[in-house]
């Protein structure tokens, strides 16, 4: 048996292809230099003037005063209602349920004092009917009520930067695709340009940046990777292999990919799929390091089939849930806030999770049918581990504290955010900082030194991802990815298309589009305000509004087509044996049976249970 290969050269190795590379970097400044369409100005005016005009207009129907003239507690008040409109939370329980924390995670400066004054005087001051009807006419004001034509000589220059904001990010769309369908530039440098263009282009400065590259999602993937190389050396990933298949009657490759489906997409509805999608990750390559033989000493489409497995089995299971992913949490939010109807999470599983067991069976058809490994039985890597394992013998020092740091690290992974809301934590830690703290605690432990990270650890795929949170956040930020939203809703209207199924078909697929250029909380976020509102005008107090909304949240997570996508994706792709070529392989299939699968499930399924009392439509 052979047990290891002689590592392939991969894009990493590539030169730029200056032929290909000069197509995105021409469209590049095409676009840059190219006139500003209205709509942008339009949606810059909403984002750079929006939210002073809002504060002034709140301030000035409570308190008649203007922004500037108003007392620091009566600002404070402004702002959080600003902030919540934002959020699509405009009922007087959500403002309530604020507090001094929440204010200054999203920047606005408080202290307790004026905060409680604040919350004191709405509270007593203003009914539910009357704040609400504020808050409507403030979202009003900033989405219609602002022209770029009738702005002062003062607000002008803000809005145009806000256009040139939205313009430059979608620059760097044509630019990043196109680099990354084509590979003419090696991935990390994408990565690296998209910080570039945007210090040079005066989007953020270069402090900013720098924040921007440290993101809680990089240190999840560089901290997994870490203990991915842990496992490796030590031979856990072995042990906790041959337990899980040994008792295949025939281990070949499809039952295996099945086994990675059923178990993976149920847990990703209730457990996070990073996590999944790391722990995964040295099963996958062991397996694949285990079948070669001296006969066929590399086979491609094996290490592929195994790895987009692993990856599409995370993605799938995200929506079956509302705990597999923010994007479920921001509608359900999104829903209750703008329209008053909850959605109980029990409720959800019963309209969502027939999605993810339709997908199931459907991915793993199309993943085998895609790809077609030479070797298809594992049976010989079952015996060489079982071989290896026997030779290991019993359960040594080091292994068992890999074994030990690591159920400390999943365990911390699932409860930080509730330990934290108990008041148990004093700080939010974040997945990120529990995966980097268990890196160090394997060289605290003596598992690994740094030579095993230096060696093992994908750098490469830590500086892409750490560039794909920078590309959806400006997206998002600059008020991108809501103008391309708005633009394509704007567009199929008049195609008979802003009402039932057809509408419902267009908000699937323009989120489905949006989540592959960004995170998918992001994306919902951006998209999900647009989408209900439109339901909302189509289809008042009907069942079409919670359904719009679910369905909102599940073709957020229809990142099937690119790296950047999502993090499983960009954590299999730290293997070595993929290629972005292969996310569309099989992403655009997927993509296309998803979207079809979801109107499919709205108009049968969802339209016969219905929604409580609310009416059809």
């Amino acid at each position: 048996m052979a047990t290891t290969t002689t590592k392939k050269a991969t894009g990493y190795d590539k030169y730029v292809n200056w032929k290909i590379f000069i197509i995105p970097v021409v469209l590049l400044f095409v676009i840059l230099f190219m006139p500003t369409p209205y709509g942008m100005k339009d949606v810059g005016t909403e984002y750079q003037v929006g939210p002073k005009a809002v504060v002034n207009f709140i301030t000035q129907s409570l308190f008649n005063n203007q922004g500037v003239d108003a007392e620091q507690w009566e600002v404070l008040a402004a702002r959080i209602m600003e902030q919540n409109m934002l959020m699509g939370a405009l009922g007087k329980k959500s403002f309530l349920k604020r507090n001094l924390k929440w204010a200054q995670s999203y920047g606005i400066p408080a202290d307790q004092k004026n905060f409680d004054k604040a919350m004191a005087f709405v509270k007593e001051t203003l009914s539910d009917e009357s704040y609400l009807d504020m808050m409507q006419k403030a979202l009003i004001l900033r989405k219609h009520g602002l022209k770029y034509e009738e702005l002062s000589e003062n607000d002008k220059p803000a809005a145009d930067r806000g256009a040139w904001h939205i313009k430059v990010a979608m620059a760097m769309v044509v630019f990043v695709v196109l680099c990354f369908l084509t590979e003419c530039i090696p991935l990390p440098g994408v990565a690296f340009c998209v910080g570039l263009l945007l210090v040079f282009t005066g989007v953020v400065s270069r402090k900013e940046v720098a924040m921007l590259y440290w993101d809680d999602a990089v240190w999840f993937i560089m901290g997994s990777l870490m203990f991915a190389a842990a496992f490796v050396k030590t031979g856990v990933d072995k042990r906790v292999c041959l337990m899980m298949f040994r008792k295949l009657a025939v281990p070949n490759v499809r039952w295996i990919t099945l086994i990675f489906f059923v178990i993976i997409s149920p847990l990703a509805a209730f457990i996070s799929d990073h996590a999944l999608a790391a722990m995964f990750l040295p099963i996958g390559m062991l397996l694949y390091q285990n079948s070669l033989t001296r006969e066929i000493p590399d086979d491609p489409e094996l290490g592929k089939i195994l790895m987009i497995s692993i990856a599409m089995a995370c993605n799938i299971g995200g929506p079956g849930a509302p705990s597999g992913g923010a994007r479920n949490v921001i509608m359900m939010t999104y829903l209750n806030d703008m329209f008053g109807m909850d959605i109980g999470y029990f409720q959800w599983i019963i309209y969502c999770f027939p999605f993810v067991l339709i997908m199931i069976p459907v991915t793993w058809l199309a993943v085998n049918i895609r790809f077609k490994p030479r070797i298809t039985s594992l049976a010989p890597a079952m015996i060489q581990l079982k071989n290896e394992i026997d030779k290991m013998g019993g359960w040594n020092r080091k292994q068992i504290s890999a074994l030990i740091i690591f159920v400390i690290m999943v365990f911390g992974w699932f409860t930080e955010k509730t330990f934290y809301e108990m008041g148990i934590l004093p700080v939010r830690l974040g997945i990120g900082v529990i995966a980097m703290a268990g890196a160090v605690a394997y060289l605290f432990a003596g598992v690994t030194n740094w030579r095993d990270y230096q060696e093992r650890v994908d750098w490469g795929v830590i500086w892409l991802y750490a560039g794909a949170i920078i590309f959806g956040r400006i997206l998002d930020s600059t008020g991108a990815a809501y103008w391309l939203a708005r633009t394509v809703l704007e567009f199929l209207a008049p195609l008979g298309m802003n009402s039932g199924i057809p509408l419902m078909a267009t908000s699937n697929g323009m989120t489905a589009v949006i989540t592959n250029l960004m995170a998918d909380g992001p994306a919902a976020a951006a998209v999900g305000p647009i989408t209900l509102n439109m339901a909302g005008l189509a289809h008042p107090g009907t069942s079409y509004l919670p359904f719009m909304a679910m369905a909102t949240a599940i073709s957020s997570s229809f990142a099937y087509c690119m790296i950047i996508g999502t993090p499983p994706n960009a954590i299999v792709y730290a293997s070595g044996y993929l290629e972005p070529k292969d996310f569309l392989r099989i992403g655009l299939p997927l993509w296309v049976m998803a979207n079809v699968f979801m109107i499919v499930l709205t108009a049968i399924f969802w339209q016969i249970v219905g929604f409580g009392e609310l009416p059809g439509f």
